[in-house]
Protein backbone atom coordinates (compact mmCIF):
# COMPACT_ATOMS: atom_id res chain seq x y z
CA UNK A 1 0.00 0.00 0.00
CA UNK A 2 1.71 3.30 -1.04
CA UNK A 3 0.61 6.38 1.55
CA UNK A 4 1.70 9.98 1.12
CA UNK A 5 0.98 10.94 4.77
CA UNK A 6 0.70 10.02 7.94
CA UNK A 7 -1.99 11.01 10.64
CA UNK A 8 -2.20 11.48 14.55
CA UNK A 9 -5.58 10.61 15.40
CA UNK A 10 -6.70 11.76 19.12
CA UNK A 11 -9.09 12.08 21.63
CA UNK A 12 -8.10 16.12 22.44
CA UNK A 13 -8.77 18.20 25.25
CA UNK A 14 -8.83 21.81 26.60
CA UNK A 15 -5.71 24.06 27.05
CA UNK A 16 -6.99 26.87 29.09
CA UNK A 17 -9.74 27.53 31.61
CA UNK A 18 -11.69 29.01 28.92
CA UNK A 19 -11.30 25.63 26.47
CA UNK A 20 -13.20 23.19 29.32
CA UNK A 21 -16.72 23.41 29.10
CA UNK A 22 -16.78 23.78 25.30
CA UNK A 23 -14.45 21.10 25.23
CA UNK A 24 -17.37 19.28 27.43
CA UNK A 25 -19.49 19.78 24.78
CA UNK A 26 -17.90 18.28 22.27
CA UNK A 27 -17.27 15.44 24.29
CA UNK A 28 -20.94 14.73 25.30
CA UNK A 29 -22.67 16.63 22.20
CA UNK A 30 -26.29 14.45 22.09
CA UNK A 31 -25.92 12.62 24.94
CA UNK A 32 -28.01 14.67 26.76
CA UNK A 33 -25.91 15.00 29.52
CA UNK A 34 -27.28 17.30 32.62
CA UNK A 35 -25.12 20.54 32.84
CA UNK A 36 -24.25 19.68 36.64
CA UNK A 37 -22.43 16.69 35.68
CA UNK A 38 -20.21 18.88 33.10
CA UNK A 39 -19.57 21.14 35.44
CA UNK A 40 -18.74 18.50 38.10
CA UNK A 41 -16.19 16.90 35.60
CA UNK A 42 -15.28 20.61 34.54
CA UNK A 43 -13.40 20.90 37.91
CA UNK A 44 -11.24 17.85 37.42
CA UNK A 45 -9.55 19.47 34.99
CA UNK A 46 -10.05 22.83 36.52
CA UNK A 47 -7.55 21.28 39.02
CA UNK A 48 -4.83 21.35 36.63
CA UNK A 49 -5.39 24.48 35.63
CA UNK A 50 -7.77 23.54 32.64
CA UNK A 51 -5.26 21.87 30.97
CA UNK A 52 -5.35 18.51 29.98
CA UNK A 53 -2.07 16.61 29.28
CA UNK A 54 -3.08 15.16 26.16
CA UNK A 55 -2.28 17.56 23.76
CA UNK A 56 1.04 18.39 24.81
CA UNK A 57 1.64 13.91 24.71
CA UNK A 58 0.82 14.34 21.58
CA UNK A 59 3.02 17.02 20.05
CA UNK A 60 5.57 15.23 21.90
CA UNK A 61 4.68 11.93 20.52
CA UNK A 62 4.85 13.30 16.80
CA UNK A 63 8.17 15.02 17.27
CA UNK A 64 9.41 11.93 18.51
CA UNK A 65 7.86 9.89 15.04
CA UNK A 66 9.79 12.45 12.89
CA UNK A 67 12.88 10.46 12.55
CA UNK A 68 11.72 7.27 12.00
CA UNK A 69 8.12 8.27 10.13
CA UNK A 70 9.10 8.87 6.46
CA UNK A 71 5.77 10.66 5.92
CA UNK A 72 4.69 14.64 5.94
CA UNK A 73 2.85 14.19 9.54
CA UNK A 74 -0.51 15.81 10.48
CA UNK A 75 -2.45 15.42 13.35
CA UNK A 76 -6.40 16.21 14.12
CA UNK A 77 -8.53 15.23 17.26
CA UNK A 78 -12.22 14.10 17.87
CA UNK A 79 -12.77 16.90 20.17
CA UNK A 80 -10.48 19.83 20.74
CA UNK A 81 -8.35 21.39 18.20
CA UNK A 82 -6.49 20.80 16.04
CA UNK A 83 -10.15 19.25 14.91
CA UNK A 84 -9.73 16.01 12.47
CA UNK A 85 -12.18 18.24 9.89
CA UNK A 86 -9.56 21.08 9.41
CA UNK A 87 -6.64 18.27 9.24
CA UNK A 88 -8.46 16.69 6.50
CA UNK A 89 -8.75 20.19 4.92
CA UNK A 90 -4.94 20.47 4.71
CA UNK A 91 -4.31 17.19 4.42
CA UNK A 92 -6.08 18.03 1.16
CA UNK A 93 -4.87 20.91 0.10
CA UNK A 94 -1.58 20.19 0.34
CA UNK A 95 -2.11 17.66 -2.54
CA UNK A 96 -2.47 14.26 0.25
CA UNK A 97 -4.63 11.65 -1.36
CA UNK A 98 -4.04 8.17 0.61
CA UNK A 99 -3.05 8.75 4.85
CA UNK A 100 -2.36 6.28 6.99
CA UNK A 101 -3.86 6.96 10.66
CA UNK A 102 -2.53 6.36 14.22
CA UNK A 103 -5.07 5.81 16.73
CA UNK A 104 -3.97 6.71 20.20
CA UNK A 105 -5.89 3.82 21.67
CA UNK A 106 -4.93 0.37 21.03
CA UNK A 107 -8.00 -1.54 21.46
CA UNK A 108 -11.66 -2.31 20.02
CA UNK A 109 -14.79 -1.24 20.95
CA UNK A 110 -16.87 1.36 19.56
CA UNK A 111 -15.65 4.66 21.65
CA UNK A 112 -11.85 3.47 21.06
CA UNK A 113 -12.08 2.32 17.65
CA UNK A 114 -15.38 2.62 15.54
CA UNK A 115 -16.24 5.84 16.31
CA UNK A 116 -13.00 7.04 15.33
CA UNK A 117 -13.85 5.28 11.77
CA UNK A 118 -17.00 7.56 12.21
CA UNK A 119 -15.09 10.35 12.85
CA UNK A 120 -13.01 10.09 10.03
CA UNK A 121 -16.25 9.45 7.88
CA UNK A 122 -17.34 12.62 8.75
CA UNK A 123 -14.78 14.70 8.62
CA UNK A 124 -14.24 13.47 5.13
CA UNK A 125 -17.77 14.36 4.14
CA UNK A 126 -17.24 17.67 5.10
CA UNK A 127 -14.22 18.15 2.93
CA UNK A 128 -14.78 17.73 -1.04
CA UNK A 129 -11.93 15.77 -2.99
CA UNK A 130 -10.47 14.72 1.12
CA UNK A 131 -8.03 11.79 1.13
CA UNK A 132 -8.62 8.53 1.70
CA UNK A 133 -7.79 7.60 5.48
CA UNK A 134 -7.14 4.18 6.65
CA UNK A 135 -6.44 3.58 10.38
CA UNK A 136 -4.18 1.54 11.70
CA UNK A 137 -4.77 -1.79 13.13
CA UNK A 138 -5.00 -2.25 16.72
CA UNK A 139 -1.83 -3.08 18.62
CA UNK A 140 -2.62 -4.12 22.65
CA UNK A 141 -0.09 -7.31 22.72
CA UNK A 142 2.47 -5.47 20.46
CA UNK A 143 5.96 -5.66 22.13
CA UNK A 144 6.32 -1.86 21.88
CA UNK A 145 2.94 -1.14 24.17
CA UNK A 146 3.79 -4.33 26.47
CA UNK A 147 7.77 -3.86 27.50
CA UNK A 148 7.02 -0.03 28.52
CA UNK A 149 3.94 -0.98 30.77
CA UNK A 150 6.32 -4.18 32.10
CA UNK A 151 9.38 -1.99 32.53
CA UNK A 152 6.94 0.43 34.54
CA UNK A 153 5.52 -2.04 36.37
CA UNK A 154 8.67 -3.35 37.60
CA UNK A 155 9.97 -0.49 38.91
CA UNK A 156 6.44 0.44 40.63
CA UNK A 157 7.00 -2.95 42.73
CA UNK A 158 10.20 -2.74 43.65
CA UNK A 159 10.81 -1.68 47.27
CA UNK A 160 7.13 -3.36 48.35
CA UNK A 161 6.95 -6.84 49.98
CA UNK A 162 4.05 -8.22 48.72
CA UNK A 163 2.13 -6.01 46.86
CA UNK A 164 -1.05 -6.71 44.46
CA UNK A 165 -0.88 -6.14 40.96
CA UNK A 166 -4.05 -3.98 40.12
CA UNK A 167 -4.36 -3.39 36.22
CA UNK A 168 -6.54 -0.60 35.39
CA UNK A 169 -8.56 0.43 31.90
CA UNK A 170 -11.82 2.85 30.91
CA UNK A 171 -14.97 1.48 32.16
CA UNK A 172 -17.60 0.87 29.07
CA UNK A 173 -21.11 -0.32 29.18
CA UNK A 174 -21.21 -3.90 29.24
CA UNK A 175 -23.20 -3.75 26.05
CA UNK A 176 -20.35 -1.87 24.39
CA UNK A 177 -18.13 -4.45 25.21
CA UNK A 178 -20.06 -7.20 24.03
CA UNK A 179 -20.78 -5.79 20.48
CA UNK A 180 -16.84 -5.49 20.77
CA UNK A 181 -15.08 -7.35 17.41
CA UNK A 182 -16.80 -9.07 14.41
CA UNK A 183 -20.24 -10.03 15.20
CA UNK A 184 -20.03 -9.00 19.09
CA UNK A 185 -17.49 -11.28 20.73
CA UNK A 186 -16.63 -9.21 23.68
CA UNK A 187 -13.25 -8.04 22.26
CA UNK A 188 -12.37 -5.07 24.36
CA UNK A 189 -11.92 -7.10 27.73
CA UNK A 190 -10.64 -9.86 26.12
CA UNK A 191 -7.86 -7.62 24.71
CA UNK A 192 -7.46 -5.72 27.86
CA UNK A 193 -7.13 -9.51 29.61
CA UNK A 194 -4.31 -10.53 27.17
CA UNK A 195 -2.18 -7.09 27.45
CA UNK A 196 -2.69 -7.42 31.84
CA UNK A 197 -1.64 -11.20 31.30
CA UNK A 198 1.42 -10.41 29.26
CA UNK A 199 2.29 -7.32 31.77
CA UNK A 200 2.37 -9.47 34.50
CA UNK A 201 4.17 -12.53 33.24
CA UNK A 202 7.15 -10.22 32.45
CA UNK A 203 7.23 -7.99 35.23
CA UNK A 204 5.89 -9.57 37.80
CA UNK A 205 4.92 -13.20 37.49
CA UNK A 206 4.90 -14.39 41.26
CA UNK A 207 2.32 -12.02 42.18
CA UNK A 208 -1.48 -11.67 41.81
CA UNK A 209 -3.04 -9.61 39.44
CA UNK A 210 -6.55 -8.33 38.83
CA UNK A 211 -8.22 -6.26 35.63
CA UNK A 212 -10.52 -3.46 37.08
CA UNK A 213 -12.05 -0.63 35.72
CA UNK A 214 -12.15 3.46 36.07
CA UNK A 215 -13.55 6.27 34.58
CA UNK A 216 -17.16 5.36 34.50
CA UNK A 217 -19.29 8.05 33.24
CA UNK A 218 -22.96 6.80 32.53
CA UNK A 219 -26.31 7.03 34.37
CA UNK A 220 -26.44 4.71 37.04
CA UNK A 221 -29.05 2.20 35.17
CA UNK A 222 -26.78 1.41 32.52
CA UNK A 223 -24.83 -1.28 33.54
CA UNK A 224 -20.54 -0.90 33.01
CA UNK A 225 -17.75 -3.03 33.26
CA UNK A 226 -16.81 -3.42 37.30
CA UNK A 227 -15.77 -3.30 39.46
CA UNK A 228 -14.25 0.20 39.86
CA UNK A 229 -11.09 0.39 41.19
CA UNK A 230 -12.36 2.61 44.37
CA UNK A 231 -14.75 -0.45 45.36
CA UNK A 232 -11.62 -2.85 44.19
CA UNK A 233 -8.88 -1.13 46.36
CA UNK A 234 -12.13 -1.43 49.24
CA UNK A 235 -12.55 -4.91 49.08
CA UNK A 236 -8.29 -6.23 49.18
CA UNK A 237 -8.21 -3.86 52.44
CA UNK A 238 -11.03 -6.29 53.62
CA UNK A 239 -8.99 -8.93 51.95
CA UNK A 240 -5.89 -8.13 54.31
CA UNK A 241 -3.83 -6.66 51.29
CA UNK A 242 -1.48 -4.01 52.43
CA UNK A 243 -0.06 -3.05 49.44
CA UNK A 244 -1.13 -2.17 45.64
CA UNK A 245 0.82 -0.89 42.72
CA UNK A 246 -1.87 0.37 39.92
CA UNK A 247 -1.24 0.07 36.04
CA UNK A 248 -3.20 1.89 33.80
CA UNK A 249 -2.74 -0.49 31.18
CA UNK A 250 -5.76 0.86 28.62
CA UNK A 251 -3.93 4.23 28.42
CA UNK A 252 -1.06 5.14 26.25
CA UNK A 253 0.19 8.34 28.55
CA UNK A 254 -0.58 10.28 31.55
CA UNK A 255 -3.95 11.09 30.52
CA UNK A 256 -6.66 13.59 32.88
CA UNK A 257 -8.41 10.25 33.60
CA UNK A 258 -5.26 8.94 34.99
CA UNK A 259 -4.00 12.03 36.44
CA UNK A 260 -7.42 12.29 38.24
CA UNK A 261 -8.90 8.90 38.66
CA UNK A 262 -5.96 7.43 39.99
CA UNK A 263 -3.45 9.78 40.91
CA UNK A 264 -6.35 11.67 43.19
CA UNK A 265 -9.33 9.74 43.99
CA UNK A 266 -7.87 6.34 43.75
CA UNK A 267 -4.70 7.24 45.62
CA UNK A 268 -7.10 8.94 48.60
CA UNK A 269 -8.99 6.45 48.45
CA UNK A 270 -6.08 3.57 49.41
CA UNK A 271 -4.74 6.42 52.05
CA UNK A 272 -8.12 6.02 54.03
CA UNK A 273 -7.94 2.40 53.85
CA UNK A 274 -4.23 2.20 54.75
CA UNK A 275 -2.77 0.71 51.71
CA UNK A 276 0.50 1.66 50.45
CA UNK A 277 0.00 2.92 46.75
CA UNK A 278 2.05 3.02 43.98
CA UNK A 279 0.77 4.07 40.55
CA UNK A 280 3.38 2.73 37.57
CA UNK A 281 3.89 4.67 34.47
CA UNK A 282 2.57 4.82 30.99
CA UNK A 283 4.77 4.53 28.06
CA UNK A 284 4.09 8.46 26.29
CA UNK A 285 6.94 8.71 24.45
CA UNK A 286 9.41 5.99 25.43
CA UNK A 287 11.29 5.25 22.54
CA UNK A 288 10.20 0.98 22.22
CA UNK A 289 6.22 2.60 22.09
CA UNK A 290 7.71 5.74 19.55
CA UNK A 291 8.83 2.75 17.56
CA UNK A 292 5.85 0.61 17.97
CA UNK A 293 4.33 2.85 15.47
CA UNK A 294 6.63 2.77 12.99
CA UNK A 295 6.48 -0.68 12.96
CA UNK A 296 2.69 -0.63 12.18
CA UNK A 297 3.32 1.73 9.72
CA UNK A 298 5.64 -0.64 7.70
CA UNK A 299 3.69 -3.74 8.36
CA UNK A 300 1.02 -1.90 6.35
CA UNK A 301 3.02 -0.30 3.54
CA UNK A 302 5.48 -2.51 3.14
CA UNK A 303 3.38 -5.66 3.49
CA UNK A 304 6.53 -8.01 3.72
CA UNK A 305 4.75 -11.39 4.21
CA UNK A 306 2.09 -12.04 7.20
CA UNK A 307 4.55 -10.39 9.70
CA UNK A 308 2.36 -8.99 12.76
CA UNK A 309 4.74 -7.46 15.85
CA UNK A 310 2.33 -9.53 18.11
CA UNK A 311 2.70 -11.31 21.59
CA UNK A 312 -0.59 -12.65 22.37
CA UNK A 313 -3.25 -14.69 20.39
CA UNK A 314 -6.56 -12.40 20.40
CA UNK A 315 -6.41 -11.76 16.49
CA UNK A 316 -6.21 -8.38 14.86
CA UNK A 317 -6.60 -7.23 11.83
CA UNK A 318 -5.85 -4.47 9.47
CA UNK A 319 -9.29 -3.44 8.13
CA UNK A 320 -12.39 -3.74 10.61
CA UNK A 321 -14.96 -5.29 8.79
CA UNK A 322 -18.66 -3.55 8.56
CA UNK A 323 -19.97 -5.47 11.63
CA UNK A 324 -17.01 -4.53 14.42
CA UNK A 325 -17.40 -2.58 17.54
CA UNK A 326 -21.02 -1.44 16.53
CA UNK A 327 -22.33 1.31 18.82
CA UNK A 328 -24.97 -0.62 20.90
CA UNK A 329 -27.34 2.11 20.26
CA UNK A 330 -27.55 1.00 16.46
CA UNK A 331 -29.59 -1.82 14.83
Amino acid sequence: MVYDAFLLLSFGGPEGQDDVLPFLENVTRGRGIPRERLEAVAGHYRHFGGVSPINAQCRELIEALRPGVDLPIYWGNRNWHPMLADTVRQMRDDGRERVIAFVTSPFGSYSSCRQYLDDIDRARAEVPGAPVIDKIRHYHDHPGYIEPHADAVRAAVSGLSAPRLVFTAHSIPTSMNAASGPGGAGRYQAQLLETAALVAARAAPGLSWDLVWQSRSGPPQVPWLEPDINDHLEQLAKDGVREVVVSPIGFISDHLEVLWDLDEEARATADRLGLAYVRAATPGADPRFVDLIRQLVDERVLAHGNVRHALGTVPTWDFCPADCCLSPKRP
